[in-house]
């Protein structure tokens, strides 16, 4: 699927580190407080996801998890 294609193209896992970054920096800085430490817990899934190279929703179209295989055309289940 063309979503899942693009999330585990180098430009989609570079947006997913720097989306992360963002969550990251502004539950840490910007909100600060119990919710800001949330948002910064979350950010670290797309963080996480993009420096790993997997896609958590993948799976959820019918693809691999991970991006390589993805990338690779290999169908989940086969």
């Amino acid at each position: 699927m063309a979503f899942t294609l693009f999330m585990v193209s180098s430009v989609g896992r570079a947006i997913r580190i720097v989306a992360g970054l963002i969550l990251i920096g502004l539950g840490l800085f910007g909100i600060g407080n119990s919710w800001g430490w949330l948002l910064a817990a979350v950010g670290l899934v797309p963080l996480v996801a993009g420096v790993a190279d997997f896609c958590l929703f993948a799976p959820l179209f019918g693809e691999p998890f991970w991006g390589k295989d993805v990338r690779n055309g290999r169908v989940q289940g086969r």
